[in-house]
């Protein structure tokens, strides 16, 4: 056999350029955390509808009776806040255990080697989390439809504070899911600060009504201004600022969203 002519030397396999954005792998992480969830639905979509209506009916049918929150049925005043719940654990809950697992499983290398850039990943799990969030807050609004009136008085905070949550709570999944190393250390951002400021954060009660120090920690609460922003959309009336809530969704997206962007971009618990 002839020796091969040097013009004619086979070169390695050059990477691909993307000059903007690579929106087949983009969509396909994207498409791949929807169908994560969708796969398992009976965990990921039924559970938290049956968890709104068991407090749907623990606190309006047995606690709040025919009592008025702002001018409005109890029932009326607490749903939001049940249906905000919702989209903030399900996003927050998608990201987390999708990159946990993946590390668990020693899968992580099916993230980094395809090429996507830190900007790509970060859309794809945040977009897949929000999905995932503002699926289960849908399905949950049409759950608690029969015990509570919900008129939309202003939709576009509806949708602003909705997504906005969703994301602030996908990326801090994202968070999460690259920090932890185990289950518990997941377990503890859920236990000791999630639930904490979920709960404090005026879902069931006027946070004026909470004693010292709580009221003051309430009105520090992130997830406070999102409750009340949400719940203004369908009630008209809200409890805080909806100036200081507008201006605080948007930081914290921008801010959690530029973490998750250099913890991608460094390789941060990815990369040896």
């Amino acid at each position: 056999m002839k020796d091969m002519a040097l013009t004619e030397a086979v070169l390695p396999p050059q990477p691909r350029d993307y000059p903007s954005v690579n929106w087949v792998g983009l969509q396909t992480l994207y498409v791949r955390e929807v169908r994560r969830f969708i796969k398992v639905g009976m965990q990921t979509l039924a559970a938290p509808v049956v968890t709104a209506l068991l407090y749907m009916l623990v606190f309006v049918v047995a606690v709040g009776g025919g009592r008025e929150v702002h001018g409005v049925a109890y029932g009326t005043f607490v749903a939001p806040g049940l249906i905000m719940m919702q989209i903030l654990s399900n996003a927050f809950a998608n990201s987390s255990s999708s990159l946990l697992q993946a590390k668990f499983n020693g899968l992580m290398g099916d993230f980094i080697t395809p090429p996507l850039s830190p900007f790509e990943h970060l859309a794809g799990f945040g977009a897949g989390a929000a999905t995932r969030g503002l699926f289960v807050g849908a399905i949950s609004m049409l759950a608690v439809l029969p015990f509570a009136r919900l008129p939309a008085a202003e939709p576009w905070a509806i949708l602003y504070f909705g997504v906005g949550a969703a994301l602030i709570m996908g990326f801090l999944g994202i968070m999460a899911g690259l920090w932890a190393e185990k289950f518990d250390h997941m377990a503890a951002v859920t236990n000791f600060v999630i639930m904490p400021m979920t709960f404090l954060s005026g879902t069931f009660y006027l946070v004026e009504k909470l004693p010292e120090p709580f009221r003051t920690f309430s009105k520090f609460n992130p997830i406070f201004y999102l409750i009340d922003g949400f719940r203004y959309g369908f009630i008209g009336r809200a409890e805080g600022s909806l100036g200081v809530g507008m201006a605080m969704t948007a930081g914290l997206v921008l801010a959690f969203g530029w973490i998750c962007y250099r913890m991608f971009k460094t390789g941060y618990k990815i990369k040896t």
